[in-house]
Formats: structure tokens, C-alpha cells, sequence
């Protein structure tokens, strides 16, 4: 019983946050990470995770909840701040048939296009290198918290 997540072996998240490889990390604090991903889904698509590892939602305790959504809500204001859209989507997908590819959970959150809406569609992957010039586009925008560590 319970929900179908992926089965990815070695969690990629893990290794970003590990730096095991290579990935743009906006900012951390003491558990939580705030990521530039690489499939653009939004205006500065981040993600949200935990720096431990949960499958999903129903995982996480609530010692951790507090600071997930904090993360959630400061990246939601360096978007707002940094572009001014005219919304801001935050998702989250729970298994396999919700469209959950990495079992460790994240949160999207992303300004949406002129017309609205996300692409949740097929979407080009970036460079590294293009998502490190994302976040220093959105560095000076990001609510200061005396234990956050940017890069």
C-alpha cells in the first residue's frame, strides 16, 4: 500500500546538495535548499527541497515543515521582486501517476509567462552556466536571513 514513487537509485538531488554534481544553488540554510533548475518550466523556475531526504510529502515531520515553507514563500518574493510577474505558480508532485520523477521532495516555484500559466510541456535543459546567470539575476532579491548561504 502507499504511493508509487520513482525508483531512481542514487538520488540526484542528494548529489546536487552533496555537490557530488554540478548544479546552481541559489541558497541554503540549515535544512533547506533553494535550486535554479535547468528545465525552465517558468519565469526563474526554482525548486524547494529538503536537505534531508524525504520521498514525498507525506514524509516530511513537522520540524521540517516550518522551514520548507519559509523557503517556499522567500523564493516566491525573490521572483516577485526580481521580475514582477503576473503570478507565481508553486506545485508539487506525490508519485509516479502525479508526475513525480525524483523521489526526493521539491517544490516548483515559478513567476508564470506574460500569457500565463507554466510550460509543462517538453522544455530545453540548460547549462549550468546559464542557470548560475539566472540566480545572480535574482541574488539581490532574496529576503536576507542571518543562517541562508548563497552559491
Amino acid at each position: 500500500m502507499g504511493l508509487h514513487v520513482p525508483t531512481n537509485g542514487d538520488c540526484a538531488f542528494c548529489a546536487y546538495l552533496d555537490d557530488a554534481r554540478p548544479f546552481t544553488v541559489l541558497w541554503r540554510d540549515k535544512k533547506v535548499a533553494v535550486l535554479v533548475t535547468r528545465e525552465q518550466r517558468g519565469i526563474d523556475h526554482l525548486l524547494v527541497l529538503p536537505h534531508q531526504h524525504y520521498a514525498t510529502v507525506l514524509d516530511v515531520p513537522d520540524s521540517d515543515s516550518r522551514d520548507l515553507m519559509i523557503a517556499i514563500r522567500d523564493a516566491a518574493q525573490t521572483i516577485s521582486r526580481s521580475r514582477d510577474p503576473k503570478g507565481i505558480a508553486v506545485w508539487q508532485n506525490n508519485g509516479v501517476p502525479a508526475h513525480q520523477v525524483i523521489a526526493h521532495l521539491h517544490f516548483h516555484v515559478a513567476g508564470t509567462f506574460p500569457g500565463g500559466g507554466t510550460d509543462l510541456g517538453e522544455v530545453p535543459e540548460l547549462s549550468v552556466a546559464a542557470t548560475d546567470k539566472i540566480a545572480s539575476g535574482l541574488l539581490p532579491h532574496i529576503p536576507r536571513r542571518t543562517d541562508r548561504k548563497f552559491g
